[in-house]
């Protein structure tokens, strides 16, 4: 199964996270699009206020099938080799789910503050579309 990751191409903590991410699926699961490519975002009805909200996880075969913000942190988490056992350790212990996503929330909302704004977008060594090919 494929997982389009729309991330914030412009934001040093998102693009780390991406570049992490690149380093452990190697693109096997994932394939990335920056949150500045409207173009591609038009292909599945995302705005820009939609992107506001977070990074978005598209299930490729379900596109219909996404996750937002947090809850698409924890299913990258949940898709990764040894990822769900944590995933499910820290959905179940108390208040700690509640945590994590008033603390994304903050992240996201302050994340140039936080962690700084990159002077170009990352594109990634994995992206959705290359050469114009792409993966839908």
């Amino acid at each position: 199964m494929m997982y389009h990751v729309i991330y914030d191409g412009n934001c040093n903590l998102c693009v780390t996270l991406v570049k992490w991410l690149e380093q452990i699926d190697r693109g096997s699961r994932f394939r990335y699009v920056p949150m500045q490519d409207q173009k591609m975002l038009d292909r599945w009805q995302i705005t820009s206020q939609d992107c506001e909200l977070g990074m978005i996880l598209i299930d490729a075969d379900a596109p219909e099938r996404r996750w937002q913000g947090s809850a698409a942190a924890e299913e990258i988490g949940r898709l990764l080799p040894i990822g769900a056992g944590f995933v499910e350790l820290y959905r179940s212990l108390p208040g700690v789910k509640w945590t994590g996503d008033r603390l994304y929330e903050q992240v996201r909302d302050n994340r140039y503050t936080l962690f700084g704004q990159r002077d170009t977008t990352y594109h990634s060594n994995y992206p959705l579309c290359h050469e114009g090919q792409c993966e839908l």
